[in-house]
């Protein structure tokens, strides 16, 4: 349930800039922005910090600043021409691989449209960029309706305009342990076919990696309730999935192909342009927004909400938090890069609820946007006032990984493939994990260097690697590869001794917690890849403790 709390609070927080794909009237060449089209007033654009994370964050203005962080330049052309990412094709190999912040000024009252109408000019100025678009038949999941008539209710056309949304339903209060994943659960108000698969394509990501595409023809909008497991369940494991959660609303959603808008990359540099001198003046940092009011209490230890940050409107709502989870996600580090914290900073747990100070020149007619980042900063700025935080980041020797070359034998890649590692099979379709499902982690890279999978590699294999990988192959060129292996949970149960004989001296029955065939991932990478996982001591930055009080002051 953690997990399932925590990605609808991604969901909350991250709120995606791109809703379901507009149909592009007629494939076009797309000239250079004239000279009426709207523009940033200034804009800093440059190469993104690294992160052991990174994922596209920002994208919508906040007051007069436009944020976008840790985007690649094909979400960059997602956002400018209002497509899937999946749906950005051609171009150079790096397009999926550099990232880039973007921060620019711009009237407040500037349209989502014209947004995107600006970033297109920013991209074509700063990058050189040159598409065109076209309409084309695409990977996509449809959404039509089944034999029966829609089991949806039609809408009150009077009801309030600020309740025309799918609200998130925490679980109950108390409810038994159980087992089975509970369900995520939504009550949706109002809402159009159009917003039914702009919600559906957002919210249940682990099913719908492609464009949602309405085929109902149902006009109007709905009432509705939806429920489904976040995860897809495992064979034979109880659960409903995101395409059974549809079925009972009198709808289908099906894997098939489905004309969809385009756009392709005919060219774009690699650099953007230099920004202006004197940036930092003419573009000042705006200040962060605070919390106008925070109330920290203990966490009642009857309730069984889980843990888990919501956002909804200005109010943050965090339940079931511990001091270290607070310090480890408020600083974007883990518990390996976290030192000189108290034993005790696990146990305690706490409900955070806090309203966010309003932008008194923000337009009070627009629901409130915030920037994620923005988010972190004044949980930092909480923790560090109301738990008397001093800290300091220092580098310290820790153990790490170098990626060195024991026997490779991996394919040579096509360079004129698009470069980048992603969870899932390769284009030959083959799926290991149904065969094997502890083999559950699968991850398919194309035309990357071992310098460039060195770093995709530690986002993706959580548990296994904490710090950054220094690639040590001397191996030149790109490859093509399927790296197929298991969780670190799996992988350490696997390798765990037996259990110890019964007290009459039988042999203990193996159990389901005692899987078997588990791969872990230093063994997957030197069996398929001839590639090894090399522990060394290495100086990494770390978030140090100097003092912290276990209790919060008195709200």
């Amino acid at each position: 349930m953690l997990k399932t709390i925590r990605a609808i609070a991604c969901t909350a927080l991250l709120t995606p800039l791109l809703a379901a794909p507009a149909q592009t009237p007629a494939a076009s060449a797309a000239p250079a922005p004239a000279a009426t089209t709207p523009a940033f007033d200034i804009a800093d654009v440059h190469p993104s910090p690294h992160s052991n994370d990174p994922f596209m964050r920002g994208g919508q203005l906040h007051g007069d600043r436009y944020i976008l962080r840790d985007a690649t330049m094909v979400d960059l052309v997602a956002n400018a021409y209002n497509v899937d990412p999946l749906n950005v094709l051609a171009g150079p190999a790096w397009l999926e691989l550099d990232r880039f912040d973007i921060y620019a000024k711009a009237p407040r009252t500037t349209s989502p449209d014209d947004l995107r109408l600006m970033l297109r000019a920013l991209l074509a100025q700063r990058f050189h960029l040159v598409v065109h678009t076209d309409i084309k038949s695409q990977p996509a999941f449809v959404l039509s309706v089944a034999k029966n008539a829609p089991k949806m209710k039609p809408a009150d056309a009077s009801a309030d305009p600020a309740e025309h949304e799918c609200k998130f339903n925490p679980p109950p209060q108390n409810a038994a342990p159980s087992p089975v994943q509970l369900p995520i659960s939504f009550t949706c108000h109002s809402q159009t076919m159009a917003d039914l698969t702009t919600f559906l394509h957002q919210t249940a990501n682990p099913y719908l990696k492609r464009p949602v595409v309405d085929q109902t023809n149902l006009k109007g909008a709905w009432d509705f309730d939806i429920r489904w497991s976040w995860d897809p369940p495992t064979p034979g494991a109880d659960g409903i999935t995101i395409f059974e959660a549809v079925d009972k609303l009198g709808l289908k959603l099906e894997s098939k192909p489905a004309p969809l808008p385009v756009v392709f990359v005919d060219s774009v540099d690699q650099k953007p342009t230099p920004n202006p001198p004197g940036l930092d003046k003419i573009l000042p940092p705006p200040p962060p927004p605070e919390f106008d009011v925070a109330v920290i209490k203990p966490t009642d230890p009857s309730a069984s909400n889980g843990m888990g940050i919501m956002l909804r409107g200005n109010q943050f709502n965090a339940t079931g938090l511990s001091l270290q989870f607070l310090l480890t996600w408020a600083w974007d580090v883990n518990n390996q890069t976290l030192a000189g914290a108290p034993k005790g900073l696990n146990s305690d747990k706490y409900d955070i609820l806090a309203k966010i100070a309003q932008d008194p020149q923000a337009n009070p007619n627009a629901p409130p946007l915030y920037d994620f980042d923005d988010i972190r900063q004044m949980v930092r700025n909480l923790v560090i006032d109301r738990f008397q935080l001093k800290y300091h980041m220092e580098d310290q020797p820790q153990d790490a990984y170098n990626l060195v070359a024991a026997n490779p034998h991996m394919k040579k890649a096509d360079p004129a493939n698009r470069a980048g590692c992603h969870t899932g099979p390769g284009p030959d379709g083959k799926d290991p994990r149904i065969a094997n499902p502890i083999l559950s982690r699968l991850i398919t890279c194309q035309n990357v260097t071992m310098a460039q999978f060195a770093e995709l590699i530690q986002p993706m294999a959580t548990g296994y690697i904490k710090f950054p990988i220094l690639d040590q192959t001397n191996l030149d060129g790109a490859y093509d590869f399927t790296l197929s292996f298991s969780t670190a949970g799996a992988a350490r149960n696997a390798a765990a001794p037996p259990p110890p004989p019964s007290p009459d001296g039988s042999a203990a029955a193996p159990t389901a917690s005692d899987p078997s065939g588990a791969i872990s991932l230093p063994d997957a990478m030197y069996k398929t890849l001839g590639l090894k996982l090399e522990k060394v001591k290495r100086p990494v930055p770390m978030l140090v403790i100097d003092h912290i009080e276990e209790k919060p002051t008195d709200n």
